[in-house]
């Protein structure tokens, strides 16, 4: 351990103020820098993740905090696309969107098989598994679409829905390959997948609207408004893995039942965007570049 002697602390830093000071610095000033050479700030608080992060200058190691404000921005995203679709076109554009999440699930998954199989020799649970992360992905550049007030483009809400698909399927690949692993895959698996998948997306599509409806009528304070929207996406999401599926998909799903409810020009939507774009979607892209180790780009091929 370094220790700096002068503030009585080491790296990585362990004073919760002095990380949060650097977390913060980094949101304020990253994006200021970037904008000066036309980089997309996403990218740059990717890369200061990587930089500051343990396999960097080790200023900070992916604790439990960096670790829960992280998850807490990509369900922010998830939410937020499902928030700002446009459910006409949403529904106009569903077997597009259906295809199109196909083919992005489909030719990475066989294409990642295909060389886990033959190149890499692993074991078909092994090389399912691995193409399946080829072929899950998130809506990591939504915030920058969504600035860019293009979110509501007909090639915008394909991909979004496209992407709640492909995640889906990916996600119910690794569902089945731990239940192969623990030996639990048979009939009472698939019944019991299919009926909680099921009751947790009519409770989150159906009764999520009713209770937001109730809330919204009753309670006008700006604060219990918007602290009551970020319990139900995390409701949402809870519930999702209850079900056996990811709690991005419950988010997603969230602001579609909350999307008729929340006004594009009202003032809970301008507080849901200003906090996620603020503070919890930084928080995610800087996690996401502490996971990056890029040292290995230059040790071998």
């Amino acid at each position: 351990m370094i220790s700096l002697s002068i503030v009585e602390t080491t790296l990585p830093f362990t004073n919760p103020v002095l990380k949060f000071l650097l977390i913060l610095v980094i949101i304020l000033f990253t994006p200021i820098l970037l904008n000066k050479i036309k980089i997309p700030a996403l990218l740059g608080l990717i890369i200061a993740g990587a930089v500051v992060g343990p396999n960097g200058f080790n200023l900070m190691e992916r604790d439990s905090g960096i670790i829960l404000s992280g998850t807490a921005g990509l369900l922010y995203i998830m939410f937020l696309a499902g928030l700002e679709m446009d459910l006409v076109d949403f529904k106009k554009n569903s077997k597009k969107s259906l295809v199109f999440g196909l083919y992005t699930f489909i030719i990475p998954m066989v294409l990642g098989m295909v060389v886990s199989l033959n190149i890499l020799k692993f074991s078909i649970p092994t090389s399912i598994l691995l193409a399946s992360m080829f072929a899950s992905h998130t809506l990591i550049a939504y915030p920058l679409v969504s600035k860019l007030g293009v979110a509501k483009n007909r090639a915008v809400n394909i991909t979004v829905g496209g992407t709640l698909i492909t995640d889906t399927l990916a996600l119910l690949v690794l569902a089945v390959i731990v239940g192969m692993h623990t030996g639990e895959v048979n009939v009472a698996f698939w019944v019991k997948l299919s009926v909680s998948i099921l009751l947790f997306g009519a409770t989150v599509i159906l009764i999520f609207p009713i209770i937001g409806r109730w809330f919204f009528k009753r309670f006008h304070d700006n604060i219990s408004q918007y602290i009551f929207v970020l319990m139900m996406v995390f409701l949402g999401a809870f519930l999702a893995e209850i079900a056996g599926i990811e709690a991005i998909i419950g988010a997603f799903l969230t602001g579609l039942a909350l999307n008729r409810l929340i006004l594009r020009t009202s003032p809970l939507m301008n507080r849901i965007e200003f906090v996620g774009n603020a503070i919890f979607i930084p928080f995610f892209l800087i996690g996401v570049g502490m996971l990056v180790d890029y040292r290995v780009f230059f040790k071998d091929w």
